[in-house]
This record gives C-alpha cells, structure tokens and sequence, in this order.
C-alpha cells in the first residue's frame, strides 16, 4: 500500500497535519517499506495456488491441500524445505495436484487408479484385471491383478503405496511385471 493511501485510512484530524519531515510521516513511511514485500506476494497470489507456476519449495505444501502429501510423507511433522519430492519427479507431483478432483471423484475405482498410476509415474500402459482366476479355475473374489509397464519396474514402491491407499480396503490384489509376480 503506498504512503498516500495509507494516509486516506487515518482519522482527518492525521490527514489535516501531515507535513513534510514530521515523525507520521516517517512511520507512514516505514509502514509502505514493511508491507512491500507482502504486497508483492499477494499481486501473484494465484502462481502460488497453481501447481504448475508455483515455486518448486511450496508444491509439497500444494499438494497437502489436496491430500496428497502422503505419497512422501509417513506424517506432516516429518516436512522439511529439504524433503525429497516425488519418486519420478516434482513435475509428476504438480500434475498430480492438477489431477487431483478428477482423483478424488474416481477414488476407489479402476479408472481412478489406473489414471493415479500413469500421472504419478508417467508411463502410460497400467492394466487391471478385476476377473482373475483362482488355482481351480475359479474366480477370486474381490481381487484385482495390476499389470505394470515394464519401465515402470524402478517405481514399484511407490506404485504399492498408490495401489493401497487407492484400492477398496476389501479388495487384494497382485503386481504383475511382464509375466512375473511382484
């Protein structure tokens, strides 16, 4: 705010005495010098609430908001400027956060998690199998077999932690990498 509106806030009896090296206007001063800075801040409030302008130390916070911190963090009290992003990356975060309505509407279905696996890592190519059979042929119940993309392979444990926070609580379900059990 700048001296000049500021001095529109004070009582007349301020604004009729102001003169030129007085002490109010010294702390009028200081006021503009003090509020700068905020000021700044708040004339691009909306980079910060963006994912994808934000500055890469406020995305894991971004991401809180939108219930996601939990792909790094075990709790929030482990945050610190220092902590590790993403797995494949800040940029698979941010788009995570973008993503994040359409996560939240399809939580708990196949198409939510297939699309939560392929923006977290960005490979594209997840499969799920909701009808697989059992050692007799027959059908287990309530278990899916995810199939995953081979240059998905160095993702696995964050894949598993996608899968578990993801799925249904009732449902179990296998990894599966080119043929092989995970």
């Amino acid at each position: 705010m700048k001296q000049n509106e500021i001095v529109r806030l004070l009582p007349g009896i301020f604004q009729r005495t102001m003169q030129d090296g007085s002490p109010l206007v010294a702390l009028l001063a200081v006021m503009e010098a003090l509020q700068a800075p905020d000021e700044a801040i708040l004339q691009q409030a909306e980079t910060f609430l963006n994912p994808y302008q934000t500055p890469d130390s406020f995305v894991l916070f971004l991401a809180s908001w939108v219930d996601l911190d939990w792909l790094i963090l075990e709790n929030a009290q482990e945050y610190t400027p220092q902590t590790p992003s993403l797995p494949s990356g800040i940029g698979r975060l941010r788009e995570l956060i973008a993503q994040s309505v359409f996560l939240a509407q399809w939580r708990g279905t196949a198409k939510g998690l297939l699309r939560f696996l392929e923006t977290a890592s960005g490979i594209h190519g997840f499969t799920i199998e909701e009808r697989v059979p059992g050692p007799a042929g027959r059908l287990k119940p309530f278990h899916t077999a995810i199939h995953i993309p081979p240059e998905a392979a160095a993702y696995i444990p964050m894949i598993t932690r996608i899968i578990e926070a993801e799925k249904p609580a009732y449902v179990t379900y296998e990894l599966h990498i080119k043929g092989k059990d995970v």
